[in-house]
Order: C-alpha cells, then sequence, then structure tokens
C-alpha cells in the first residue's frame, strides 16, 4: 500500500507506434506525479552500448522498465510504462511486476481512429531520440498485423479527442 492508503499502480500505456501513447503518459505522470518509463529511449541506449538492434534488445528494454516500475511501486510510488506492449510477451512483464510488488496493474491503450491522422503523426514526428530511428507507416501495419487483443480490462483512448479530455477518462479510469 501506499503511504496515502492508496493502493500502488502500475499503468500501462499501450498502442502502436505514433497514436499518441507519449503523450498521454507524459500527461498522465505530471498530473500524478508518478514516473514515466518510456521502452523505446532505454532500447536506444542498449545499441549506443553497441548491442545490434535486435528482437532481444525490445525485450531486454521492456524487462529494464518493468524492473524499474517494480522499484517505484516497491517505494509507494506509482508507475506508468510507456511501451507499444502489442504482444502478450511484453504483457507478461508488466503484469509480474506489478504481482511481484504488490501493486495493481491498470491498461489504458491508445488509438487513433483516423487513419490519416495517424500517418500524418508518424510523417511529422521527431522525438529526438538520440539512434532511434522514427517508425515508418509499414512499421506500423506490421506492428498492427502482429496484435494481440488485451485479455486484462483496460481503457480505450481514441487520440483524436482532445488530450485534455482523455486525460481526464483515464485518470478516471485509474481511479475507479
Amino acid at each position: 500500500m501506499a503511504p496515502d492508503g492508496q493502493v500502488d499502480v502500475l499503468v500501462v500505456v499501450s498502442g502502436l507506434p505514433g497514436v499518441g501513447k507519449s503523450s498521454l503518459a507524459d500527461a498522465i505522470g505530471r498530473r500524478l506525479g508518478a514516473a514515466v518509463l518510456s521502452v523505446d529511449p532505454i532500447e536506444a541506449a542498449i545499441w549506443r552500448s553497441g548491442i545490434p538492434p535486435s528482437f532481444g534488445t525490445g525485450v531486454a528494454a521492456y524487462e529494464v522498465v518493468a524492473v524499474v516500475a517494480e522499484h517505484q511501486l516497491r517505494l509507494g510510488l506509482t508507475a506508468i510504462a510507456d511501451a507499444v506492449s502489442s504482444l502478450e510477451v511484453a504483457r507478461d512483464m508488466w503484469r509480474q511486476a506489478a504481482r511481484r510488488a504488490g501493486a495493481v496493474m491498470r491498461v489504458v491503450e491508445v488509438v487513433c481512429s483516423d487513419e490519416d491522422t495517424h500517418r500524418q503523426r508518424l510523417l511529422g514526428r521527431e522525438r529526438g531520440i538520440d539512434g532511434f530511428p522514427e517508425p515508418s507507416w509499414e512499421d506500423v501495419l506490421r506492428r498492427r498485423d502482429e496484435w494481440e487483443p488485451w485479455r486484462d480490462q483496460h481503457l480505450v483512448i481514441d487520440s483524436v479527442r482532445d488530450l485534455e479530455a482523455n486525460v481526464t477518462e483515464a485518470l478516471a479510469f485509474l481511479r475507479g
């Protein structure tokens, strides 16, 4: 339990690249005063250390975020994982981290219902993660094809809506 009597929460913000999950995760983190742990910069750091990009470096980045999130949860802090999390293997990392820390996991899946908007966001996106290339539309389609539906209770947020409205809805879900 957190010091204020609230249950510690691991918030997983999931969705395809470019849908707006990082914007939502960051906004929720600011409102809650919670750590936002993003997989992409960690994977980029692994690559910069000389380990070539592979499925394994992606798994390693997820594992690092899960370990850091678990530590935050054990300190009685809310942690937010910002990651695509398209496959059950990644989702199991989140579940196990929450379970080991005695916390609950809440999932917010971010979608972009307008394909043209989604494509435009990718074209104009420049996150500035050293050594991490922005995904192409083909990368997004590949991830969409491999997407496994969430089996956990979760909230679906459509990022074509106003960010503040989405943050308000997500916070209500997290508190409920």
